[in-house]
């Protein structure tokens, strides 16, 4: 597969290192008006390239993806879409339009889908293991640097952790737990006082009848967090600490660790702890392995745009009711 990557920010460096490197990936240029690398043929934009590919890595801000979506998708080029698949909901619907005109394949980045760690969770609560799902409690509080804030976009508004951060705990829990049915949410911006949301908690429901709570911050120097209990990301320090905990009618589990709490019939027995042996992968690769798959019309993709779109709905909601006064 002959890819293309528009976009060297974070996520998009580490999306061109891995591609890189992965054997059925051919990266055969890198679009970005501003940071250069010297690997592959570099453009300045998508109308600047002249050379054949067949996918691209849209890895720009989410204001831009449905302009540059638009742009691949008339060049006939499959894509892989970073989260969230779009800034607002017309502008994922002009995504999904755009790729359905071209008739070319769309995946969206919730990298967590491809965790090997998250796809024995899902098994696990699939086996039954403890029972039916009816509460999951989430933290995710990281302490970005100030110099993150550098970047001029995420100053403002659009540097809210709901929509850069929260947007993948949505997803995985709606990737566990099925359609989100009612969102509320509060917030606050107390520490540096942007014109945006830093601190809060959400409360979901879920059309099965549970519900879960996402307390968050990205003010907050703590140890809870994806990124900090799974290692996943270099750019943020391992602590493998568990941040989502999820009690059924049968037991309970903790989660990276997949510490699972079962065997006791009411409040009046002590449960059974056992800690599940975790798989590991690098989610990023297996994701790029699964849509050259998609590419190649040899798999459906796991993230759809249509499917992204519905997680954007829910995230759309959580940073409306979570927004502080002053940043409303």
């Amino acid at each position: 597969m002959k890819l293309l990557v528009a976009g060297l920010g974070l996520i998009g460096t580490r999306h061109l290192q891995h591609a890189l490197a992965v054997p059925q990936i051919d990266v055969v240029g890198v679009i970005d008006p501003a940071q250069h690398q010297d690997s592959v043929p570099h453009f300045a934009s998508i109308e600047a390239v002249d050379l054949d590919a067949d996918a691209i890595v849209i890895a720009t801000p989410s204001h831009l993806h449905a302009d540059h979506a638009e742009a691949a998708a008339k060049r006939g080029w499959h894509m892989l879409i970073e989260k969230p698949v779009a800034h607002s909901l017309d502008a994922a619907d002009r995504i999904i339009a755009a790729a359905t005109r071209a008739g070319v394949r769309t995946l969206v980045g919730h990298h967590r889908r491809h965790h090997a760690a998250v796809a024995q969770l899902k098994s696990l609560l699939e086996s039954g293991a403890i029972g039916q799902p009816l509460l999951a409690s989430m933290i995710w509080a990281m302490k970005k640097p100030d110099a993150y804030f550098d970047v001029p976009w995420r100053a403002g508004p659009d540097g809210s952790p709901v929509m850069l951060n929260l947007v993948h705990e949505v997803d995985l829990l709606r990737y566990l737990f099925g359609d989100v049915t009612a969102v509320r949410g509060v917030g606050s911006n107390a520490v540096r006082g942007a014109a945006r949301v830093e601190s809060g908690a959400a409360v979901l429901q879920f059309a099965s009848g549970a519900s879960a709570s996402i307390a968050f911050s990205d003010a907050s120097a703590s140890p809870f967090g994806f990124e900090a209990g799974t290692g996943e990301n270099p750019n943020i320090a391992a602590t493998g600490q568990d941040y989502l905990h999820i009690c059924g009618t049968n037991g309970a589990v903790a989660f990276p660790s997949l510490t699972l709490w079962s065997g006791a019939r009411d409040w009046s027995e002590t449960p059974q702890r056992a800690v599940q042996k975790s798989a590991t992968n690098v989610p990023l690769i297996a994701q790029l392995e699964h849509f050259a798959q998609v590419c190649a019309g040899q798999a459906t993709a796991l993230v759809s745009a249509q499917d992204a779109r519905k997680t954007l709905d829910v995230t759309l909601a959580i940073e409306a009711a979570v927004a502080p006064k002053e940043a409303a």
